[in-house]
């Protein structure tokens, strides 16, 4: 006999929503994630296709190629640009797929240092949570400030091309124009979740339109000089005579840092759980759809780069533009259509900015929430008027500005912003991956379950997940200077340490204080049905 369901109407206790609990399932979004032990805070405004929109949007396929072209360029060219490219977002279909069951099982903004708190073995999920918490913390603001630098770089690009190359900007400039940026999106970020959501339709139609548009466009008006072969696009293999010192075959696996910095942030929708409708199943989704349709797109662009950008990689890569794809650009369309096409490339990194911040700020209240920040009392609030942590998102813009600051140590230095973005993100995702079938617990899914399957999918996805961390840590040359050096071992390391005495502090330390995920409802019984309230 079916059990009866009673259902409470709660608002005046602060949740948005009707919740209603039977004793063997949850059937709503808020009750899911009062089952988590957290009241409804957010509004949900995401409709499943804008979650899908805002994970593709961050993503920015086609930004995030324009910035990122310079690391595939050198070490290999079509090659690496091509089949690189195939080889490893294959891999990243694997740490997609792994996350998109963590995410049916538990959505929740925190998502990533909660699954770490509640599936690793007792003894070790206060340490773990922590350092899933602090790494992914870091790894979204690292994101959110090497996105900016990528969008102060393309426009000051618009700038060189639209002045002849008469104006090259400063380091001092290109940062001033960086921290605009941080204040024009720190108050776009700040608004209500249903403007931020009706924005999503917005933004993928131009992530989508923008590639589409120059996968037609460019071989139309790429003049014949610098049109290349089938051959050439899809077999040659050449490097930089400036850039690269490698063996062709270490060459090819730096190469492969553009496609992993390109095809990141397809994980921002777990942060965006609390504001999405039918979480369990659209989160999910929007993490697998956002890695395919991604890495289609970026394949199909990647061939077209390699069929109309001549042979010589050093004029390209050396140019006083500064940006190897507009470049490119400039080579096809001449200076007018550049500036033209240029301007909807800086136009969607822009869009990725804002959806960037957006996630960082999300991470940080959730965090805030389980009061593991300094100053937490502060990050957690939400604004009364726009029901968003404002706090937060202005608290994730001033980290991003201390971060930004790396670029006065020089291009090296600052290059770790990027690599600590990443970094930061993959011992995030592989700590809770290794703690679901090591911690112990019994594993419930959800909704997206892949079954037999998750086994073999988690082990691909955590060695490949090693085995870029390594590639991060090289230098671009062989044998380096004190200025080439690749300092992302030491910004990664020093972090981490920084993480653990924080934690291990005598008195103060998070291990006297941390008790991870804290429940802010608290079970109440009205008409004999399990009801959770908000706490005082």
């Amino acid at each position: 006999m079916k059990k009866s369901t009673s259902s409470v109407n709660v608002n005046e206790l602060g949740i948005d929503r009707q919740l209603a609990f039977d004793a063997e399932s949850v059937t709503s979004d808020n009750a899911a994630l009062a089952k988590l032990g957290y009241k409804q805070e957010f509004k949900r405004a995401f409709a499943p296709l804008e979650v899908f929109a805002f994970s593709f949007s961050l993503a920015g396929i086609f930004p995030s190629l324009a910035t990122v072209l310079i690391f595939s360029l050198p070490y290999g060219g079509p090659v690496t640009m091509v089949w690189g490219w195939v080889l490893c977002t294959f891999f990243i279909l694997f740490e997609g797929l792994a996350l998109a069951e963590l995410a049916s099982a538990a959505p929740t903004s925190g998502g990533l240092y909660y699954w770490t708190w509640d599936l690793a073995s007792p003894r070790w999920r206060k340490l773990l949570a922590w350092i899933v918490a602090y790494t992914n913390s870091l790894g979204l603001i690292a994101g959110f400030a090497s996105v900016e630098w990528g969008l102060a770089v393309q426009i000051m690009a618009a700038v060189t091309i639209g002045t002849n190359s008469a104006f090259v900007p400063t380091t001092a400039q290109t940062f001033a124009l960086f921290v605009a940026l941080l204040i024009v999106h720190g108050f776009l970020s700040s608004l209500a979740t249903a403007v931020i959501a009706l924005l999503q339709t917005f933004y993928v139609a131009i992530n989508t339109l923008l590639p589409i548009a120059v996968i037609i466009a460019m071989p139309i008006a790429t003049p014949k000089e610098f049109k290349n072969t089938a051959a050439y696009t899809f077999g040659a293999f050449t490097t930089s005579r400036e850039q690269s010192g490698w063996p062709d075959g270490f060459a090819f696996v730096l190469g492969l840092l553009a496609p992993l910095y390109v095809i990141a942030g397809f994980e921002s929708s777990i942060h965006m759980s609390e504001e999405a409708h039918n979480a369990r199943t659209a989160v999910p989704w929007a993490i697998v759809c956002t890695v395919i349709i991604s890495s289609v797109i970026g394949w199909v662009a990647n061939i077209i780069f390699a069929f109309c950008m001549g042979t010589d990689l050093d004029s390209i890569i050396n140019n006083p533009i500064g940006q190897p794809t507009a470049t490119i650009f400039f080579n096809s369309f001449g200076r007018t259509g550049t500036l033209a096409l240029w301007s909807f490339v800086v136009f969607a990194q822009f869009m990725v900015g804002a959806n960037t911040l957006t996630v960082a700020s999300r991470q940080m209240f959730a965090f805030a929430r389980d009061r593991g920040l300094p100053f937490s009392g502060l990050i957690y609030r939400m604004n009364k008027r726009t029901q968003t942590p404002v706090n937060a998102v202005w608290v994730s813009a001033f980290v991003a500005f201390l971060l930004g600051l790396l670029v006065f140590a020089g291009p090296t230095t600052y290059s770790a912003i990027f690599t600590i973005a990443l970094a930061g993100q993959y011992t995030a995702f592989t700590i809770p991956m290794a703690s679901r079938f090591l911690g112990g617990k019994k594993w419930i899914p959800g909704p997206f379950s892949l079954g037999r399957f998750g086994l073999p999918v988690t082990i691909v996805a955590i060695v490949w997940m090693a085995f870029s961390m390594a590639i991060l840590a090289f230098p671009a040359r062989p044998g380096p200077s004190a200025e080439s050096m690749n300092y992302m071992v030491v910004v990664y390391c020093g972090w981490i340490g920084l993480c653990l005495v924080y934690y291990y502090f005598p008195v103060y330390g998070g291990a006297r204080w941390f008790n991870g995920p804290q429940k802010t409802l608290e079970d109440v019984a009205v008409d004999g049905v399990g009801v959770r309230r908000g706490s005082d």
